[in-house]
């Protein structure tokens, strides 16, 4: 079934819509809020993120543009996730080294680190689909080799060897970044 189809059902109020929506989207929805959070956030505080990301899919379903539904649920993973984060940041207290500046916090290896992510992150979204979407779900949604090629109909065989290309496309991606 269609991205295009699953929208009109859940327009139409289909719990079946809703459930296949999510299925298919959430290692997606949790890759955004993670590429937001990802130095601060805990799994629960990803979770949250994406479970408020589709209920609110569910409440503006009459909204959604079913064309763009992948965009739309970025854009409100992303704005749920820096909602997350400026709560965070005030309830996260420093601890007495960090507040006093003796921890062992560099800064400079926490830019290395965020440029390395960064262009981690820009590799993976380079990939082609079904290539990404089986990345996402495979290595940040965390999902089973098995279950994915069952969502996807596709052979268990074709995901490992997209994810054998797909680890191989990014390795030559992220050596010519380093490279350069």
């Amino acid at each position: 079934m269609t991205d295009k189809d699953l929208c009109l059902r859940l327009r139409n109020g289909s719990r079946s819509a809703l459930n296949e929506i999510i299925t298919r989207f959430t290692p997606y929805v949790g890759a955004v809020a993670w590429r937001v959070m990802c130095p601060i956030a805990t799994r629960e505080d990803l979770e949250e993120v994406v479970a408020d990301t589709f209920i609110i899919l569910w409440n503006h379903r009459l909204e959604i543009d079913a064309t763009s539904i992948r965009a739309w649920l970025a854009k409100v993973a992303k704005n749920k996730a820096i909602d997350k984060m400026r709560a965070m940041k005030l309830m996260v207290p420093l601890s007495d080294e960090e507040a006093c500046g003796t921890g062992n916090v560099d800064p400079e290896e926490r830019m290395i680190q965020l440029d390395r992510y960064t262009r981690l992150w820009d590799a993976v979204n380079s990939l082609e689909e079904p290539d990404r979407t089986i990345f996402l779900r495979h290595y940040y949604g965390n999902e089973k080799i098995g279950a994915i090629a069952k969502a996807m109909g596709m052979q268990t065989s074709n995901i490992k060897t997209r994810l054998h290309r797909g680890r191989k496309r990014l390795r030559e991606l992220l050596d010519e970044g380093e490279n350069e």
